[in-house]
């Protein structure tokens, strides 16, 4: 009889539980689906505020295909003596970097023959952005360098057809 009474007592907590369960499922679930409206909300309002903080070329990197890539490489590594940080010591940096080409741009005929020319040029940017920041910048923030040195580039050519910059290797010391 002992055996019955326990087992109609587990029975009861069982159908308790269950809906005890029930109760608070049903009782979360809209406050779930509210703050799930609002992290949509943020997440799309932050989206728009990226979109419209980006750089002139990104819109149109993303819309660029492999096939309408061309990569040119800066041939020798560059050694950079960086600005001085915060311990007053030398730093430097070593970097390899690369200039995506977009073939489609209309300036892409006009400018691309005369790249290796220019050569020197662009690379006179990429020391002057580069040596502008102190280690402590560049190490944490090294998108803001390549974002200085694209916007460095397509003011000089006054053109898009270099829609991003590279870095191949990076190393500071």
């Amino acid at each position: 009889m002992k055996k019955n009474m326990i087992s109609i007592l587990v029975l009861a907590l069982l159908i308790v539980n269950v809906a005890l369960t029930a109760i608070i499922m049903f009782s979360v679930m809209g406050t779930m689906k509210k703050t799930a409206r609002l992290i949509d909300g943020i997440s799309s309002a932050l989206a728009l505020e990226v979109a419209d903080a980006s750089a002139p070329g990104e819109a149109a990197a993303e819309e660029i295909t492999m096939d309408d890539i061309d990569v040119v490489q800066i041939p020798e590594q560059m050694t950079i003596s960086l600005a001085k940080g915060a311990d007053g010591e030398t730093h430097y940096c070593l970097v390899s970097v690369s200039l995506s080409l977009n073939k489609k741009d209309p300036d892409y005929e006009k400018y691309q023959p005369t790249l290796e020319d220019k050569m020197d040029l662009i690379k006179s940017e990429i020391y002057n952005v580069i040596q502008s920041h102190p280690i402590e910048e560049a190490e944490s923030n090294p998108e803001l360098l390549r974002q200085e040195i694209l916007e460095r580039i397509q003011q000089m050519y006054g053109s898009e057809f270099v829609y991003n910059v590279v870095f191949r290797d990076i190393m500071f010391s």
